[in-house]
């Protein structure tokens, strides 16, 4: 409680009505997101027809935003990130609707397509966090937005398993729709313009003119690191639910329960991360991302080896914790490099690999169980977290080569 006040203090009062848009409608979207298998199972009728849309159905909006977030951060940029947030939150609302009433696959893959290209809240609603701070903490600011987005995620997960056992799954869309658009109302009505969006504060201004120059090639590096990690996380995204329902023969509460511990997790280890990683260097930070990428592919070893649900979600719990100090951070090591007024057009750019890392990561956890079962998800999960300790062992070696020289020279 403490510390939330601290950041309230440091932040500011409308660091609260962000952190709470984004909490509410994030949980709103999140509702559905473990049951969607379920419900394309329904309305499937082939078994071929399953398999391509159980993965469209989660890719669709992926690519959605992959292909429009660099374009509405360069908007963000021209018209002010406030005016992006307001209008992804509209076209949520729009298209969640449109969902809810849709009753054959292919039209809600075209509708979730058109959520990911018109919606995109995320990164404008970071770069706006950027501009209201003034570029303070951005380690911190990030920790705690991306903490909004997963006890949303938390709440929204295990709500939704209990609206799907009451109700259906047209009712969880249709509450969902409801609420972005309210959130769209709330944020038009309430959040301020920022009264200088170009310009940082002297601290932060220096900060990021010492520590990495603006055009950094290591960024590079870092969206490939993030991109990486976020597709390690992703691989079970689509075979969670079904996971849970054959290993441990989990009621639908219960796999929401099980899918939102990974985002308390989160919500844990992320302000406990950016309090540690507040102000250090890059290398330090690589340095902490190769222990993560470790611990994180002996979790989930240890995850998918136990036929105990106890077991499995302590381990989920901890991967949560863990996952806590890796895009905050490294999303954090990227603003800092990067002009004030470029903020939405750099953090759209990472939004976009996000997107097509989640892509990949969904794809090759669909295509492993496909063909081995699903007990192969959480081995492949191990594999591509060594990968990622592999590249931020480069990126450590080159950041620590690259310091040195600076000192030196």
């Amino acid at each position: 409680m403490k510390q939330a006040a601290a950041v309230v203090r440091s932040f500011g009062p409308v660091f609260l009505l962000l952190f709470g848009l984004q909490f509410i409608s994030m949980g709103a979207m999140e509702m559905s997101g473990p049951f969607w298998p379920i419900q394309i199972e329904t309305l499937s009728t082939s078994e071929s027809v399953f398999s391509l849309a159980s993965i469209g159905v989660y890719v669709c909006p992926m690519i959605g935003i992959s292909l429009t977030s660099a374009f509405w951060g360069r908007m963000g940029d021209r018209y002010g990130n406030r005016l992006m947030m307001v209008r992804a939150l509209a076209g949520l609302a729009v298209t969640q609707l449109f969902v809810a009433f849709a009753q054959d696959v292919w039209t809600i893959l075209a509708l979730r397509f058109l959520q990911g290209a018109f919606a995109g809240y995320i990164a404008p609603a970071q770069a706006y966090g950027v501009e209201i701070t003034g570029g303070r903490d951005r380690a911190g600011l990030f920790a705690w937005l991306q903490v909004a987005t997963n006890v949303g995620s938390l709440g929204g997960a295990f709500f939704g398993g209990l609206i799907l056992d009451a109700a259906s799954f047209s009712d969880i869309n249709l509450t969902a729709g409801a609420v972005c658009a309210l959130c769209a109302i709330v944020a038009w009505a309430t959040l301020p313009v920022p009264s200088s969006r170009a310009a940082p504060s002297a601290a932060a201004q220096a900060q990021t003119q010492k520590s990495v120059p603006a055009k950094d090639p290591s960024v590079t590096g870092l969206l490939w690191l993030i991109g990486l990690l976020l597709a390690s996380r992703m691989v079970l995204q689509v075979p969670f639910s079904l996971y849970m329902t054959q290993v441990f023969g989990a009621r639908h509460w219960m796999a929401g329960l099980s899918y939102g511990l990974l985002a308390l997790g989160f919500v844990i280890g992320a302000p406990l991360w950016a309090r540690l990683l507040k102000g250090s260097p890059r290398t330090m930070v690589l340095g902490w991302m190769i222990a993560i990428s470790a611990g994180c592919a002996l979790v989930s070893t240890l995850a998918g080896l136990t036929t105990s649900i106890v077991l499995f979600a302590v381990m989920y719990l901890l991967w949560g914790a863990l996952l806590g100090g890796t895009t905050p951070m490294l999303l954090a090591q990227i603003s800092a490099s990067t002009p004030t007024d470029r903020q939405g057009s750099v953090l759209g750019l990472a939004q976009t690999c996000q997107q097509v890392a989640s892509i990949a990561g969904i794809a090759a956890g669909v295509g492993a169980t496909q063909l081995l079962g699903l007990e192969a998800a959480f081995p492949l999960v191990a594999i591509l977290y060594t990968l990622s300790l592999f590249l931020a062992l480069a990126l450590w070696l080159k950041s620590r080569r690259t310091f040195e020289e600076e000192v030196y020279s």
